[in-house]
C-alpha cells in the first residue's frame, strides 16, 4: 500500500470491509420485510440439509461438521465468504 492509498479510500465503497461485514451492513439496511423473507428462506434451506445429512450421517451431525470444517478450513472459510455475498446479492436484488 502505498503512502497515497488512503486518499482514494471511501468508508462507503462496496468494496471495502469482509464479505461478512458488509452483509451485516445490508441486513441492518435494507428492506426488512425482504430481510426477513431471504433468512426465512436460508434458514429453510440449512434445514433441509440438515435433514440430508442426518440420513447420511446419522444424528452426529455437529460431529461431522466440525471434523469436515477442521478437515477443510480454508475452503470453508471461502464457501462462507460466497454464501454471505450470495444472500446478500439476493436481499439488495430485492429491496430495489
Amino acid at each position: 500500500m502505498n503512502k497515497y492509498s488512503a486518499l482514494f479510500e471511501d468508508e462507503d465503497d462496496v468494496f471495502l470491509g469482509s464479505p461478512e461485514s458488509k452483509f451485516m451492513d445490508v441486513l441492518f439496511n435494507a428492506n426488512n420485510d425482504v430481510v426477513r423473507n431471504e433468512l426465512g428462506n436460508f434458514i429453510r434451506k440449512v434445514a433441509t440439509m440438515e435433514m440430508i445429512m442426518e440420513e447420511h450421517v446419522g444424528n452426529d451431525i455437529n460431529q461431522a461438521v466440525n471434523r469436515y470444517d477442521a478437515e477443510h478450513f480454508g475452503a470453508a472459510e471461502e464457501q462462507a465468504k460466497n454464501l454471505f455475498i450470495e444472500l446478500m446479492g439476493s436481499i439488495l436484488s430485492k429491496s430495489e
